[in-house]
């Protein structure tokens, strides 16, 4: 996986895959995020207006994978399986989604086979989707093999569904339990629009931890590290270090921290890839709410993933009043 890769090979294939993830890229693909939003809560409205739903199954697990499946290809008709493969494979350990070790093996074999299938075909007969640009991308003189594909095909639609999803459900918790912060930002959206998504994110943390290796004796904060130890990068701590952050236990959508949180990493080469669009999608989706259903709320509690690695919410229920 390209998580784990360092230099020059993962600079190499990172170029590759993030031909998808530019600006450009992103702002191309902007009519078509508020286009789902909408969808969405059309939906909504029309299924469950005055009646308790699932926020997770309705809204922010349905959002981010219309729009990742639609980047790579992935016609609607296998958005389903896509949405239970990814549960298996980041729920290991939850017995909703994985029962056993062989469950999770054919989730990842599943989802590792439907990817080279659509490699594949894509560099047969290429579309103008994200597929088809990795497929037939050329650096340094290579492509990527079918398992190269098969591999950042899994960590493209899991990283670029679980995750935004998290951010999207935990902000709506947040702007359940903080009327204060919620009035805040939907009375001046625009202009509040930045530090929200990025206190959105700074307050889940979806991805709790990685953990490293060292290259060389160092030393942190006066604690030394030798090379070859693994370390551990907790996330969640970071984001809620009061040396960086006043009040950091307090959900504060004006928050103008420096330097900002870390939820998708702390700069360099293994900067969360999709952080644009992550951003984009949880701010188009709250508009969307802010517009639509402005009296939406949260009314039970979470079910959260049991996981130490994704701060995830299974079902948490909610209202249009």
């Amino acid at each position: 996986s390209m998580i784990g890769m360092d230099d020059p090979k993962h600079f190499r294939l990172r170029s590759i895959v993030s031909k998808g993830f530019t600006p450009r890229e992103i702002s191309r693909i902007e009519e078509y995020v508020k286009v789902k939003a909408r969808t969405i809560i059309d939906r909504v409205l029309e299924e469950f207006e005055g009646q308790e739903f699932d926020f997770v199954d309705a809204i922010a697990g349905k959002f981010p994978l219309q729009i990742i499946c639609e980047m790579m290809g992935i016609p609607e008709s296998d958005e389903r399986q896509i949405f239970n493969w990814t549960n298996t494979i980041l729920g290991a350990g939850d017995p909703d989604f994985t029962g056993s070790l062989e469950g999770l093996m054919e989730a990842g074999i599943g989802m590792f086979t439907y990817a080279q299938a659509l490699g594949e075909a894509r560099l047969a007969n290429p579309t103008e989707d994200l597929t088809s640009v990795m497929m037939h991308a050329v650096v340094d003189g290579e492509r990527l093999s079918s398992q190269e594909f098969g591999s950042f095909f899994i960590l493209l639609v899991v990283a670029g569904n679980e995750t935004t999803r998290n951010a999207i459900t935990h902000g709506m918790v947040a702007l359940t339990e903080n009327q204060d912060q919620r009035a805040t930002w939907f009375n001046d959206f625009e202009a509040n629009t930045k530090t929200a998504v990025e206190e959105i994110v700074r307050w889940s943390t979806p991805v709790m931890h990685f953990r490293r290796t060292a290259t060389q004796d160092t030393e942190i904060n006066g604690f030394p590290i030798k090379q070859n130890q693994k370390v551990v990068l907790f996330y969640n701590s970071g984001n809620r270090d009061e040396r960086v952050f006043a009040e950091p236990f307090k959900f504060d959508v004006t928050r103008t921290a420096q330097p900002t949180q870390i939820g998708f990493g702390a700069g360099g080469p293994h900067f969360c890839l999709g952080a644009n669009l992550a951003r984009r999608e949880i701010a188009v989706m709250f508009d969307e709410i802010r517009r639509r259903t402005p009296n939406l709320q949260i009314t039970g509690e979470p079910a959260y993933l049991q996981s130490n690695f994704i701060n995830g919410i299974k079902r948490v229920n909610c209202r249009i009043n």
